[in-house]
């Protein structure tokens, strides 16, 4: 299992396919709090090899194969440094960064950072905490601590993904006969969780000067604001759009083809 060792007790788990066609950019996979990166090695990762390029995904510290020391702050400052430096010692040729929610936030701290990247693609980043987001984050906490990630998905799904999907999985949540089960509080996805909850949005998106190819998905009830998301996109020098109407939050997951053809449109102009 290939990892990235930071320290004795620290790493990063991943998995790195160099572009077969010399030239060509690699994109790195940049994970929500949640999940992990089989996400993008599902269908994502297989079709954007096949096209010749480069993908690395990885865990954060805290996901699935990628340790931290006791009593580390798994914080967005740690996250993004994390990222700079796995794009950097794996020698990633011409990154484009892909972040996924806060995803993006960690990719665009990380270029502002000094990262070398050669894009920026933010699906679902663009937002505002203000008193609802906050309340939102502070409530995913709550639930996690009280009946963990089984009462989170049943309860957040139909707020998170679009119509399409809902309908299609609808008979894999609520079930009768699910446990409920608190999160370890010692556990990498609740620190993840509580600093996520803490993580400073205020970004000068006027800086992110590099080619930015900025994804929503209008089916997401609980981060995606029409008004906010439209003033921040102005915000951003080198910028384009492409949203996938059907798709909610997890835009990735949910419209996985639709979302690669967009990827390769955005990089064949790169």
């Amino acid at each position: 299992m290939p990892t990235l060792q930071l320290s004795p007790e620290d790493g990063l788990y991943y998995e790195l396919d160099r572009p077969s066609e010399p030239g060509k950019p690699s994109f790195v996979f940049v994970n929500p709090i949640t999940g992990d990166l089989s996400m993008w090695q599902a269908e994502i990762g297989p079709a954007l090899r096949a096209a010749g390029y480069g993908t690395l995904c990885y865990n954060f510290r805290g996901q699935g194969g990628s340790p931290y020391a006791k009593g580390t702050d798994l914080t967005a400052e740690l996250i993004a440094a994390d990222l700079k430096h796995i794009v950097e010692a794996l020698e990633v040729e011409r990154p484009v960064l892909v972040g996924l929610s806060i995803g993006g936030l960690y990719a665009a701290r990380a270029y502002l950072a000094g990262c070398p990247v050669e894009a920026l693609v933010l699906v679902n980043t663009l937002r505002r905490i203000g008193p609802r987001l906050a309340w939102m984050n502070d409530a995913t906490l709550r639930l996690m601590a009280v009946a963990g990630p089984a009462l989170m998905r049943d309860v957040m799904t139909p707020l998170l993904f679009g119509p399409d999907f809902l309908a299609e999985h609808r008979d894999e949540f609520l079930l009768p006969d699910t446990a409920y089960e608190p999160l370890d509080p010692d556990s990498g996805a609740y620190n993840l969780l509580t600093w996520m909850g803490k993580s400073d949005w205020d970004v000068p998106w006027n800086k992110l000067d590099c080619p930015v190819l900025v994804s929503m998905g209008p089916n997401d009830r609980i981060f995606y604001d029409a008004d906010v998301v439209a003033a921040l996109y102005a915000e951003l020098p080198n910028a384009r759009r492409v949203d996938v109407p059907e798709a909610g939050h997890m835009l990735p997951a949910e419209a996985p083809a639709r979302f690669t053809e967009i990827l390769l449109e955005f990089a064949a102009g790169l």
